[in-house]
């Protein structure tokens, strides 16, 4: 990967493609990302601090462990990607918007983030901590949410119809008008240990 003077004087790059790139090995300069795309690269545990991205997308990417300590995500679309462990709430909170679509995003925390209105397409969530977040709105379409932690979560007109295996205590989150399939009901009444059938 090359980058021309200018890019490296003003930190500023628009409208790139970087494929295969591996960013351990020659580690993406700190600046301002735009309307870039990065494919089948290599960002695990990658230092990403400080980077910002804006009307970015990452297709087939592994960014599991990547160091996010203020991180700026502008409207970014996460496809096909593996994200393992990734602290979203390290993240810096200012613009943040976010899509994800067959993405693994295993063992990752958002821990007091507001993202209304973000969409889960596809995705596998498991034991990702929602705590303290407000996903008011958000879209969990086709997602496995395993051992996912709600805590305190905000909820509300948030779309789970078409996803499984999640645990949610309406006493401890805000619940209103968010939607569930009737076979998606027994998540809300886990703690009880009833059998339904």
């Amino acid at each position: 990967m090359t980058y021309t003077r200018k890019e490296i004087l003003d930190g500023f790059v628009k409208g790139r493609t970087y494929e295969k790139e591996d960013f351990i090995k020659n580690p993406l300069n700190k600046g301002d990302y735009e309307c870039c795309r990065f494919i089948n690269c290599n960002f695990q545990e990658a230092e990403l601090g400080g980077v910002k991205f804006q009307d970015c997308e990452f297709v087939s990417c592994d960014l599991s462990l990547a160091k996010l300590a203020k991180t700026s995500f502008g409207k970014v679309n996460f496809l096909d990607c593996k994200m393992l462990g990734m602290r979203f709430d390290d993240c810096n909170k200012y613009g943040l918007t976010l899509s994800f679509r067959n993405c693994i995003l295993n063992h990752s925390c958002f821990f007091r983030m507001k993202l209304t209105k973000t969409v889960f397409k596809n995705t596998q969530l498991h034991e990702v901590d929602f705590s303290g977040s407000d996903f008011s709105q958000a879209i969990f379409q086709e997602c496995d949410l395993a051992r996912a932690v709600f805590q305190n979560t905000i909820l509300e007109r948030a779309d789970f119809k078409t996803s499984y295996n999640y645990s949610i205590d309406p006493a401890m989150n805000r619940i209103k008008k968010a939607k569930f399939s009737i076979t998606g009901i027994v998540g809300l009444l886990d703690k009880y240990d009833i059998e339904i059938e």
